[in-house]
């Protein structure tokens, strides 16, 4: 029996638990998207600095290191359990920002200290949420299950970022908070409508025998698979040179490239996620046709080179007519990459390769805050066409190790 190229865009929604799922990580991801927004603008503005700009996006993946072990620990007790744990801290946390807004108590400091508290579970939040996909998806719809979860986040770039800065503008900043503070309960409490799923066979007793010894054995499995290996080192690599651009140095760039305001920044966000948004429709539609490897690789080189010619645009018109090009590169890249981890990952292992995974955005803090300096002594172009040239080399790199796992139709890491 061979399996149809082609999967209808709808045929995840058929089962019960990724419904709640889609709705949940869609309130989830809009309550990010304008927290982000909210406060990087506020840091932005209260502080003048660039490096606390960069300091404010490296703190939001301070718990990077604890994500396999979050991972690990959804292996046993269950993944939807985590997730559970881990909204209701989204939601107290905004509320308890919300009400210092609201006083008039709020400082860039306790900002920083909030996000670095956010930070130390929000790294986990996309691996569980895959990791849940995978538990429920057979993998003749992962790809379409994969491609529609990341609506989610990108509708929130376009609609999250938007609404952020427009309640901002028309009601302040503490009552924008409060709408975060709604949607984090919201997303916490269609959470609970998710499938349980299946607790690794292993369970509690392997957790108490030897946490590390569990985490030891989820690399072990990567190291002994090429193409999922290439993969984590793909993920990495595009967070240490590509994703700063996106996620971290837009006020920046909105601010003193463009000269613009807080909306600005908002059409700048929702540039990058509507393109992000057609990308993630046309994978969702090409299910299995899509050869995950090859199109890692193809597209991580086009979206590095698309960041050198960013770069170099000094308009805030130039900048909203390629940020959509760079959002649909990136979730060109990105996808192929989480499938082609979950699709070969022991289901026992599942939650612990996926906390590895996310060990990964490690690279974003760093490339963030080297960028600061860089771009204090170099300036924004000469910065990004050394961040995108970089990465073009490394992507090659990686293409040439491994090239019989990631190139030809039928490698391990292309066939379906």
């Amino acid at each position: 029996m061979t399996d149809p190229r082609w999967i209808s865009a709808q045929s995840p929604f058929a089962i019960r638990s990724y419904r709640f799922q889609w709705s949940a990580d869609l309130m989830t991801s809009w309550a990010f998207e304008m927290e982000t927004l909210i406060l990087g603008w506020y840091i932005v503005v209260q502080t003048q600095s660039v490096l606390l700009v960069t300091l404010f996006g490296s703190l939001q993946f301070l718990g990077t290191l604890i994500s396999p072990f979050l991972g690990l620990l959804g292996d046993a007790i269950g993944h939807r359990t985590v997730m559970c744990l881990m909204r209701v801290s989204y939601a107290i946390l905004a509320a308890a920002l919300a009400v210092l807004t609201l006083a008039d108590m709020l400082t860039p400091m306790l900002v920083l200290i909030a996000t670095g508290i956010a930070g130390l579970i929000r790294p986990s939040d996309m691996s569980t949420r895959n990791v849940l996909i995978g538990e429920t998806m057979p993998n003749d719809r992962l790809m379409s299950a994969i491609s529609l979860s990341r609506l989610t986040t990108d509708s929130a770039r376009v609609g999250g970022a938007l609404a952020g800065a427009s309640i901002v503008a028309a009601l302040g900043m503490g009552e924008a908070y409060l709408m975060v503070a709604l949607f984090y309960a919201l997303g916490m409490l269609l959470t609970l409508g998710i499938s349980a799923g299946r607790v690794a066979e292993q369970g509690p007793a392997a957790v108490a025998r030897s946490p590390l010894r569990g985490l030891w054995e989820a690399a072990q499995a990567v190291w002994q698979a090429p193409s999922q290996l290439a993969a984590m080192l793909m993920a990495f690599l595009i967070n240490l040179t590509a994703f700063p651009f996106t996620l971290g140095l837009l006020p920046y760039v909105a601010r003193d490239v463009y000269g613009t305001n807080q909306a600005g920044l908002g059409y700048l966000v929702a540039s990058v996620g509507a393109g992000s948004i057609l990308a993630s429709l046309i994978l969702s539609r090409m299910g299995t046709a899509v050869k995950p490897a090859r199109m890692m690789l193809v597209f991580s080189v086009i979206w590095h080179g698309l960041l050198i010619l960013f770069g170099q645009i000094g308009s805030l018109t130039g900048g909203l007519l390629l940020l959509p090009v760079i959002g649909g590169a990136q979730v060109l890249c990105v996808l192929p990459m989480s499938v082609l981890l979950l699709r070969d990952a022991p289901p026992a292992l599942r939650g612990r390769i996926m906390g590895m995974r996310s060990l990964a955005v490690y690279g974003l803090p760093v490339g963030l805050l080297c960028s600061g300096p860089l771009i204090d002594h170099l300036g924004f172009p000469a910065t990004a066409a050394v961040y995108g040239t970089l990465g073009i080399i490394l992507t090659l790199l990686v293409l040439v190790s491994w090239r019989a796992h990631l190139w030809p139709r039928l490698a391990p890491g292309n066939d379906a």
